[in-house]
């Protein structure tokens, strides 16, 4: 397996971890809409919409270093449900399993971008850092190199350091990194036991989402209950749930968990960015990756099909 590690997340815990027969493993970018994707899952899993305990328990994020992995594995194995397994990692850095369905979301990358800073900025780095060093100490910091520049005041100069980052330069994905990990999927997008979803997708239709989701985990759905999980997994649905649903919030390491929910919209960028920063961000994509899963990634199932080649000047 490839290397992924930093601050956060370390995929070297994944190894020994032993996979059982129908586990799903939840493998997305930072805010692409993970927490969307475990509720879904959870809700078809357990055929309901409400839980006995909080979602980042019935999910927990197996690699994340604020955690003793000895704990998150006893966790998982003392799970008897089929197990919804988070993760930051891309495909080529996760132990593949054939008895296992792995699950990618993709968002538009320069909405990633601007929904990551409001991440970080709601995320308390004290109770973070607190944590990390009581779960696995902080000895390895030095091996993962000087922390990064504080960020440019100017947004457009923070966005273009963003694109132009190299991998792993930074705790948050940079644009090399997201389309990385979207690659790792797209590339084996046709085996039966992987499945690709996209952020702008699930809001266009979610219970069209919904449907294929089961489709991918051998669940059926029906028509009363899809409606009851459409309902239960709007973005203000889960706003108001807050403190069932976001991450690790036993660690608290939230300013507030309502805001970990901020937008949840498409489009953000285009307050950010002109005409010519847009060309410009279109020949940076075009280094980095093909034309399909460039047009994918941004757009999703529903208009990559018939995206024009400068669909991401729109």
């Amino acid at each position: 397996m490839r290397r992924y590690r930093n601050v956060v997340y370390d995929n070297a815990r994944w190894s020994g971890f032993r996979f059982r027969d129908g586990d799903i493993v939840i493998s997305t970018p930072p805010k692409c809409g993970t927490t969307w994707m475990q509720m879904l899952c959870a809700m078809l899993v357990f055929d309901a919409v409400e839980f006995d305990r909080p979602l980042t328990q019935i999910s927990p994020w197996l690699d994340m270093q604020i955690n003793e992995l000895a704990g998150v594995i006893h966790l998982l194995e003392a799970q008897e449900h089929r197990r919804l397994i988070k993760t930051h990692t891309p495909l080529d850095g996760l132990p593949f399993d054939e008895r296992t369905t792995y699950l990618c979301v993709g968002r538009d990358p320069r909405d990633v971008a601007l929904s990551f800073e409001h991440h970080m900025a709601n995320l308390d780095m004290d109770a973070v850092m607190a944590a990390r060093a009581a779960a696995v100490g902080l000895a390895d910091l030095e091996e993962l190199g000087p922390p990064p520049s504080p960020p440019a005041a100017d947004p457009v100069e923070r966005f273009w350091a963003w694109a132009y980052a190299e991998p792993g330069a930074a705790m948050g994905p940079t644009l090399s990194d997201i389309l990385n990990h979207l690659r790792t999927f797209w590339d084996r997008r046709e085996e039966a036991n992987i499945a690709l979803f996209h952020y702008s997708d699930l809001l266009a239709d979610l219970a069209a989402q919904i449907r294929r989701l089961g489709d991918a985990l051998g669940t059926e759905v029906t028509d009363d209950r899809l409606e009851e999980f459409c309902a239960a997994a709007t973005f203000e649905r889960m706003k108001q749930r807050a403190d069932d649903v976001v991450p690790e919030v036993g660690n608290r390491i939230w300013r507030s968990n309502r805001e970990f929910f901020h937008r949840g919209r498409d489009g953000q960028w285009r307050e950010l960015l002109d005409m010519e920063g847009l060309r410009r961000y279109e020949d940076r994509v075009a280094e980095l990756v093909s034309p399909d899963l460039a047009a994918w990634a941004h757009s999703g199932w529903y208009r990559a099909d018939t995206a024009p080649a400068s669909s991401l000047l729109s």
